[in-house]
C-alpha cells in the first residue's frame, strides 16, 4: 500500500488521510467525503493502538469489525486502506512512547486526568502513521475534542508536515453522539445513552443566561439522576487552551463529559459559545 502512495504522490496526488481504530460508523464516512472532496486520493487507515489505552480489558473488547469496514470504505470509493498489524508499527515491541513535548498542559486534564499516559500513547501512533503516509491532509473528528487539541499541539511542535482538518460530530437522529463504542451498548443502554447529549444541549440553552456554577450543577444532577450512568467529569474550559474558562469568558468555551454507561465509557463534548 506504502509504495502505491508513494507512486501516486511523485505524479502529483494530493492525499487526504483519515485515520481510525475501524468499527467504522458514518462519523468516520463523514470524514472520508470531506478527505475526498479535498484531495485526490484518501488513504484510510485502521489500527486498535495498543499504547493508549491504559485499561487491557478496555482494549481487549474494544470492537474489531475489518469486514464490514471495508464494505463501507468500498461504497464512498475510498483509494487506499492501510491495515497495519502490532509488529508493522512497533517493531521494536511496544517501547514506552516519549515524552519529551511540551504540550502546554493539554493532556493533563479531563481525558487526560483520567486516563494517564493516554495522550503520549495517541502522539506516539499518530505520528507512526504520519511518517507512513507522509505530506497530506488529515482528518479528524471533533467528538474527541482534547485528542483534537493534543495531536494539533504535536504536529506545531514537531514541525510535522501534515494539515490537521476538524470535522464537526456527527449524531445519530436521537442526538446521540457516533462512537465505535456505541456498539458495546445494550438496547435499554442505547436508549439510556441519549441523556449525555441532552444534558449538554440543556448546558449549551443555559450559557448565556447562568452562572458557570449552575450549569455545572444542573448538568451533574440531570446526569446522577440516572443511576444506569456514572459521572466521570464535566468540564467547561477555554476551547483552545482546555484551561478553566476566564470570569466572564463567553466565547471560544467548551464542554466535555465522560460517562460511564454499564461497561462503556462514552464522551461527548459542545461549544457553548
Amino acid at each position: 500500500m506504502l509504495s502505491k502512495l508513494e507512486h501516486l504522490r511523485a505524479s502529483g496526488k494530493s492525499i487526504g488521510f483519515v485515520p481510525t481504530m475501524g468499527a467504522l460508523h458514518q462519523g468516520h464516512i463523514a470524514l472520508v467525503l470531506k478527505a475526498k472532496s479535498e484531495n485526490d486520493v484518501v488513504v484510510v487507515s485502521i489500527f486498535v493502538n495498543p499504547t493508549q489505552f491504559n485499561n487491557n480489558n478496555d482494549l481487549l473488547h474494544y470492537p474489531r469489525t475489518v469486514e464490514s469496514d471495508r464494505e463501507l470504505l468500498e461504497n464512498v470509493a475510498c483509494d487506499l486502506l492501510f491495515l497495519p498489524d502490532v509488529s508493522e508499527m512497533y517493531p521494536d515491541g511496544l517501547v514506552e512512547p516519549v515524552t519529551e513535548i511540551d504540550l502546554a498542559g493539554l493532556d493533563v486534564v479531563m481525558e487526560g486526568a483520567h486516563r494517564p499516559g493516554h495522550f503520549l500513547g495517541v502522539i506516539q501512533v499518530v505520528k507512526k502513521l504520519f511518517d507512513c503516509i507522509g505530506i497530506c491532509k488529515a482528518y479528524f473528528g471533533e467528538k474527541d475534542f482534547q485528542q483534537l487539541a493534543v495531536i494539533k499541539k504535536m504536529v506545531k511542535e514537531w514541525s510535522v508536515s501534515v494539515e490537521i482538518i476538524a470535522c464537526p460530530i456527527v449524531r445519530e437522529g436521537d442526538g446521540l453522539a457516533m462512537s465505535s463504542r456505541n456498539m458495546r451498548l445494550t438496547n435499554e443502554e442505547r436508549k439510556v445513552a441519549t441523556q449525555i447529549s441532552k444534558a449538554l444541549f440543556h448546558a449549551k440553552e443555559m450559557w448565556s443566561k447562568c452562572s458557570l456554577e449552575e450549569i455545572k450543577k444542573n448538568v451533574t444532577t440531570l446526569i446522577n439522576s440516572n443511576p444506569e450512568f456514572q459521572l466521570e467529569y464535566f468540564e467547561i474550559a477555554d476551547a483552545t487552551t482546555l484551561k478553566p474558562v476566564s470570569p466572564g469568558q463567553k466565547k471560544n468555551v467548551v464542554a466535555c463529559i465522560a460517562v460511564h454507561l454499564g461497561a462503556v465509557r462514552l464522551i461527548d463534548n459542545i461549544i457553548l459559545g
